[in-house]
């Protein structure tokens, strides 16, 4: 279901509690918009289990986490965090008020491991656009979000670049979302550091159109591991070489290899330093809290947090540096957006520059009102045993249907650009158009419209869908829960790091359902 937008009391009330200063985007740079000094990011990924909820892990709606752990985040000196998963639904007033007061700033991933592009079967709808729409109503009130992630990692080999198309495409509704608010939040995405695909990706989302382009690129980094290393052997100077002369900012999305332990942090030094300054924004170390994966700062039981090993060398690497910055005034930006990559498996790169259109539930709901053979199901199942079911029907329908007649009008190919005109219907609306297809080629004779007893007539309301494709949402919000992914989303599934017990969960819930679903559009 959709959040409404706050009211603008409400705003007011927000707005008045805030007292951080604005920071806006200039070029290849971020900006504090009263001072003009220029902005370095000095991070931490955040992202405490919630035990409080068995299904969604929110911690800027957890009051109690968030006392827990500010104590903790003003004493590491770090003036943002990233946070990975939260839920539209949720009160966030006293942590985003918290930070804020502290002088926190926060970048808010809008995927989660069930809201996402799935990387190995794309496809975008508008129930995806409509829950990525509902995080912008719940969040853009606050004044110290500064920043949203468009997707995280969906792209990590080069055998599925062709999802990059997909994420890009939601990038660019919700920054049209964003302008429509009269808002000015910049959308970004959190690459994995693929070295194979790495220029291509980076490319391809600073390429054509302003309005789809990244207003910033975020990389996932873990290359710099113990003292030993330097910028030239651990690989940074050829990340930073990538994006000399780049358009738009620069940030390390997730930093801090933990291959040799205790983590002494040598790469801060540099990262707030003279090579990277001019280039890099600064970033986010990988992570606050201690998982099982060992990366983290700060181990959390209940309302307590204890320090780990590696929480006062971050601490003391990051008091050491001072970057040293322009100022807005007189900063000139000199960098160049980038060509697309070409389309080619030599390249690398399989994503097309011509991206999918923009979701309309209206659209949609039109196309349903022209049909005669629907599914029975009307939204995808959230229980385990049914979601599997339903996963199978379908797959069962599209391997019946699709091989005999062409199912060109529900389909989307992110490597060639084409998309069909309800390719960005939901799961149940596109293999309803299926056994509808497959009702009308057998001219209604008895037994077409069935599948099994997963389909059933219905009399249309409409005869012809000649004007669908022509309906627009009267409320571009409008939207419920996507058919979700089982990857692609803000998991923090990165380069030497691992879920949590609870994320993996949730990525696990009918993902094997989900993956045959999307694997036949």
């Amino acid at each position: 279901m959709r959040v409404s937008a706050v009211s603008l009391s409400i705003l007011g009330l927000v707005s008045q509690a805030l007292a951080i200063d604005p920071l806006v985007v200039k070029g290849s740079k971020w900006f504090n918009k009263n001072t003009g000094d220029q902005f370095f990011i000095k991070g931490v990924d955040y992202q405490p289990d919630i035990t409080s909820t068995s299904e969604y892990r929110d911690p800027l709606a957890d009051e109690s986490g968030c006392t827990r752990d500010l104590p903790f985040l003003k004493d590491l000196g770090v003036n943002a965090i990233r946070v990975y998963q939260t839920e539209a639904y949720g009160d966030h007033d006293n942590c985003m008020q918290m930070l804020s007061k502290a002088g926190i700033y926060v970048m808010l991933d809008l995927s989660t491991p069930l809201e996402s592009i799935n990387r190995d079967s794309p496809s975008y709808d508008a129930d995806l656009l409509g829950y990525f729409q509902s995080k912008v109503d719940a969040f853009s009130k606050y004044d110290n979000v500064f920043a949203f992630l468009a997707g995280n990692e969906v792209v990590n080999a080069a055998n599925n670049t062709n999802s990059a198309a997909f994420v890009k495409a939601s990038l660019r509704d919700i920054k049209a979302y964003i302008k429509s608010k009269g808002l000015s939040i910049p959308v970004g995405y959190a690459a994995a550091d693929v070295a194979d695909i790495r220029w291509q990706l980076q490319s391809y989302f600073d390429c054509e159109s302003t309005d789809e382009q990244a207003d910033f690129m975020g990389v996932n980094l873990y290359e710099w591991c113990g003292d030993s290393a330097t910028f030239e052997s651990s690989g940074y100077a050829d990340i930073v070489k990538n994006f000399t002369s780049w358009d738009v900012p620069a940030v390390l999305t997730e930093y801090g290899c933990n291959a040799i332990k205790p983590r002494t942090f040598p790469e801060v030094a540099t990262i707030y330093g003279s090579d990277m300054t001019g280039t890099f924004s600064g970033g986010f170390v990988y992570e606050y809290v201690e998982e099982s994966n060992e990366y983290g700062l700060v181990s959390v039981s209940g309302n307590t947090g204890k320090k780990t090993a590696d929480y006062d060398n971050f601490k003391k690497a990051l008091a050491a540096v001072n970057p040293k910055g322009v100022s807005m005034s007189s900063y000139t930006p000199s960098g160049k957006e980038q060509s697309c990559p070409e389309v080619s498996k030599d390249n690398d790169w399989l994503a097309s520059s011509t991206l999918p259109p923009t979701p309309s539930n209206a659209t949609c709901e039109c196309m349903m009102s022209t049909l005669s053979c629907i599914s029975k199901i009307t939204e995808v199942p959230t229980d385990t045993t049914k979601l599997n079911q339903f996963g199978k029907d379908v797959s069962s329908v599209f391997g019946t249907v699709c091989g005999s007649i062409s199912c060109g009008d529900v389909t989307a190919d992110g490597e060639s650009g084409t998309y069909g005109k309800y390719s960005f219907c939901n799961t149940v609306q596109r293999v309803s158009w299926v056994m509808n297809a497959w009702y009308l080629h057998q001219r209604g004779v008895d037994g077409s419209c069935d599948f099994n007893g997963f389909a059933t007539t219905t009399k249309p309301s409409l005869n012809s869908d000649s004007t669908c494709s022509d309906q627009k949402d009267s409320d571009s919000g409008s939207g419920g829960s996507s058919n979700g992914s089982s990857n692609g989303g803000s998991s923090k599934d990165s380069d030497g790091s691992s879920s949590s017990a609870s994320t993996m969960t949730a990525l696990s819930v009918g993902a094997a359902a989900i993956a045959v679903c999307a694997a036949v559009f």
